[in-house]
């Protein structure tokens, strides 16, 4: 009996260290945007929505690794349930938190002279602000960071909802059906609720996007997640029989089962 308990809690710490590690490094790199065309060698997509908006597909470099937390969020759900979501999802915000109150105090440090003599330059010669530099690259607007955890805290309670939802539904079978079906459900309020609240709600007055802008950019940021959520679903499969194989098949599905019958409210 202890060895299950242990395989279990060792289950639930490599999930939660893959989870956690993968959301804190997606909103250290969120401050980056590239060309999803141009880094595949299209052109930009120019589409018209919502007005006289033409936006191309220009994302956030955290969107390379936020579909792994969508795809540990499922595998946690499946085994751990709601309880198990919960706990990874709040010690995630807490985290996150913690390391932008160390950056931000880090930013506040003197540089030592000799580190800015040393990347003064650029490779073509010119002047290079260093100290300046890193501040750019690790400093994020509180709106951005305030909208980033809510939306984060409303998409994982929503998924879990959805998934043990659907479960009722289907059972044990088509693990595709709601593992894909959650994700898709969750990130449309995810999409959408960061942008409103970082560019809208919480954002100074010479800076506030208009309502059209902040749809048209959530409806190419979760066309994005969509075709990404549909393509990960073979990884469900792939860590669905290699947790098998280390649990045992009668303990894994025992443990499926009890998540199940623990998470049917929202909250």
């Amino acid at each position: 009996m202890k060895h299950t308990l242990d395989k279990k809690t060792n289950l639930f710490i490599v999930l939660s260290g893959i989870f956690l590690t993968n959301a804190l490094i997606a909103e250290l790199v969120g401050t980056k945007i590239f060309s999803l065309e141009k880094t595949f060698g299209f052109n930009p997509a120019q589409l018209q929505l919502f007005g006289d908006w033409v936006l191309d597909f220009n994302l956030t470099a955290g969107v390379v690794l936020w579909p792994v937390v969508f795809v540990t969020t499922d595998i946690i759900n499946e085994y751990f349930g709601k309880e198990g979501v919960k706990k990874i999802s709040y010690l995630t915000v807490i985290f996150i938190s913690f390391a932008f109150i160390v950056i931000n105090i880090v930013t506040w440090l003197e540089p030592a002279q000799f580190w800015l003599d040393i990347n003064g330059k650029t490779n073509t010669g010119a002047d290079f602000d260093m100290n300046f530099a890193f501040n750019k690259v690790f400093l994020q607007g509180a709106a951005i960071i305030v909208g980033s955890l809510v939306a984060f805290l409303v998409g994982q309670l929503l998924d879990v909802f959805v998934f043990h939802k659907l479960r009722k539904v289907t059972g044990s079978k088509y693990l595709w059906l709601r593992a894909t079906g959650s994700t898709l459900v969750s990130q449309l309020v995810d999409s959408f609720v960061v942008l409103f609240i970082a560019f809208y709600l919480l954002a100074p007055e010479s800076a506030q996007w208009s309502v059209a802008q902040v749809g048209s950019v959530g409806v190419i940021n979760y066309i994005y997640k969509f075709v990404i959520a549909l393509a990960l679903t073979p990884l469900l499969y792939i860590a669905h029989y290699l947790i098998d194989n280390y649990l045992g098949k009668d303990k894994s599905e025992q443990l499926m089962e009890d998540a199940a019958e623990s998470s049917s409210s929202f909250f």
